[in-house]
């Protein structure tokens, strides 16, 4: 069943009373990665309940966090955007070396068509 954007909820529920956190999702996305935690962790994480469209997980509620957004000054932007120009100029760089490898290997190589 196709469901919309929209459809595609995730709820995440506790109380003060239990130690125990739920999820209930129709995302497929996060079904994939409740279910590693699931594969992975089976003492801790427990898929309780299924059907067609929908995956209900539990899992202790001390794993619930909240995080405050990160602030980035401009100063840690600017070294951040260098970064990532020097990355892009190496990529770049270490293709074309290898593209010049493959070129001159093909060139050599007494297979026709190559």
């Amino acid at each position: 069943m196709k469901l919309s954007r929209y459809e595609q909820e995730t709820i995440v529920s506790y109380n003060a009373g239990e130690q125990t956190a739920t999820i209930y999702t129709r995302d497929k996305a996060v079904m994939r990665k409740l279910d590693t935690l699931v594969a992975n962790f089976p003492d801790t994480y427990k898929l309780v309940k299924q059907d067609e469209v929908s995956k209900t997980y539990s899992f202790p509620k001390s794993f619930v966090s909240y995080r405050k957004p990160r602030a980035v000054n401009t100063e840690q932007r600017e070294r951040a955007r260098q970064m990532m120009v020097f990355i892009y100029h190496y990529i770049l760089n270490r293709m074309n070396s290898l593209g010049m490898v493959l070129y001159i290997f093909c060139r050599q190589s007494s297979h026709p068509g190559l």
